[in-house]
């Protein structure tokens, strides 16, 4: 969400920022929409102070003993007149809100100009993919194989894009989300939060998935959306909060279920776990001043790293082009992971700064000391890592000749002590 008086000040600019995003200019449309909302609402101002003005005749005419008939249909005329001006003046705001809604977030300095994820740039690489003397299989084959992962039954109960994972394979699941806890919060400083999954309108709108995104989600028949991140009900934590910045970063981190319709991803990747409709993901979020924000990203994004690289698995760190950010996105890192199956490596967290534009949406500000004035925090959110993901990437980095899963050093006592994976765990 944006500020039309900055638009106003600062039209040039905006539209360049667009412009990066790789979309047209809209300085001149907003800007239209707002004087049309201002002259509207100008109108019943001054219809009111004309009123006002007739009511202090009405008084001084009755005074005298004057007819005051006239008048007071005068009084009468200009209440009809003002709400129709009124009526304008909320029409036209809620045609600028919802311009203004529509629109990404423009991307921060520095950030590669490109239209699609070809522009990305790596930054950083971490580890040497595994070499194996035998032929690499993909995580689909060697669940299936474990008889631990089951899509055909899943198809059954749910239809596509779902899996049922049983034994040594459920558990490791959850093994690895508790893992990822234990790190950010004893080693990184995040609070556990368990947020509901189940949210209204407002909620989705402060993070920026409603109104454009609402095909992406899931909808219950009594209006409550289920969330399709963590990052969701957490940011809206700081909601309608005015914090102290002493009390500022809040730092959280939940594991929660996630649910997405997928509609934007028809025919990709079709096969296996890579996406599917609901996943398990430990999100972390920070709310914070707008001057740490970038440090705040750098930091967000080690703390994914750091349970890559306690897992041992080799990954690439990738600044996102513009083309390829999220919605509510100024800049974006996207860690990568090497999945031997596929030979490449996949996105396995984004961490992004949102600067100011979803604490606008949500109206979430700060204050300095025991000043009266108020400025919009800076919201960060990250995956830490998504679940499922990298339970495919140990299993395809992990995997040995005779279809076993070697357990990463780090992951063994969350798995009760198990070194390796077999069919007969089942």
């Amino acid at each position: 969400m944006f500020d039309i008086k900055r638009i106003r000040d600062h039209p040039d600019t905006f539209d360049e920022g667009l412009s990066r995003r790789g979309l047209k200019p809209e300085s001149v449309r907003l800007i239209g929409l707002d004087k049309k909302r201002r002259q509207a609402r100008t109108r019943a101002q001054e219809i009111q102070s004309a009123r006002n003005r007739l009511a202090k005749e009405i008084g001084a005419a009755k005074a005298k003993g004057e007819d005051v008939a006239e008048l007071i249909a005068q009084v009468s005329e200009s209440k009809a007149e003002q709400a129709t001006a009124e009526a304008a003046a909320k029409a036209a705001a809620a045609e600028l809100d919802a311009a203004l809604a529509a629109i990404p977030n423009l991307p921060a300095d520095g950030v590669p100009v490109g239209a699609d994820e070809a522009a990305n740039v790596e930054v950083d690489r971490w580890g040497e993919p595994p070499k194996f003397d035998f032929k690499p299989k993909d995580h689909v084959d060697i669940g299936e194989g474990l008889g631990m992962m089951d899509f055909e039954r899943a198809a059954k109960l749910s239809g596509a894009r779902f899996v049922v994972l049983t034994g040594a394979l459920a558990r490791m699941e959850r093994a690895l989300a508790s893992f990822m806890l234990d790190m950010h919060t004893g080693g990184f400083g995040y609070t556990e939060v368990n947020p509901p999954a189940l949210v209204r309108d407002h909620v989705l709108f402060g993070t920026g998935q409603l109104p454009k995104f609402g095909a992406d989600l899931f909808r219950t028949e009594e209006g409550y959306w289920l969330i399709p991140t963590a990052e969701v009900p957490l940011t809206n934590l700081a909601a309608d909060e005015i914090l102290a910045d002493d009390v500022l970063p809040l730092r959280y981190a939940a594991l929660t279920w996630c649910f997405r319709s997928e509609a934007g991803a028809a025919g990709k990747d079709t096969r296996g776990m890579i996406r599917q409709h609901q996943f398990s993901k430990v999100e972390l979020v920070s709310i914070t001043t707008p001057e740490a924000s970038e440090p705040e990203l750098e930091r967000m994004t080690s703390a994914a790293e750091a349970v890559l690289r306690a897992l041992g698995l080799s990954y690439r760190k990738v600044v996102l082009a513009t083309g390829d950010m999220g919605f509510a996105a100024r800049k974006t890192y996207d860690l990568e992971v090497w999945l031997p199956g596929q030979r490449r490596y996949r996105e396995i967290s984004s961490c992004s700064n949102c600067g100011d534009f979803q604490a606008r949406r949500m109206k979430a500000r700060c204050r300095q000391g025991g000043g009266k004035e108020t400025r919009f925090v800076h919201t960060l959110n990250g995956s830490g890592l998504a679940v499922g993901r990298t339970l495919i990437a140990i299993l395809e980095n992990c995997q040995q000749a005779d279809g076993s899963v070697r357990v990463p050093e780090a992951l063994k006592d969350h798995m009760g002590g198990v070194e390796v994976i077999e069919p007969d765990d089942a």
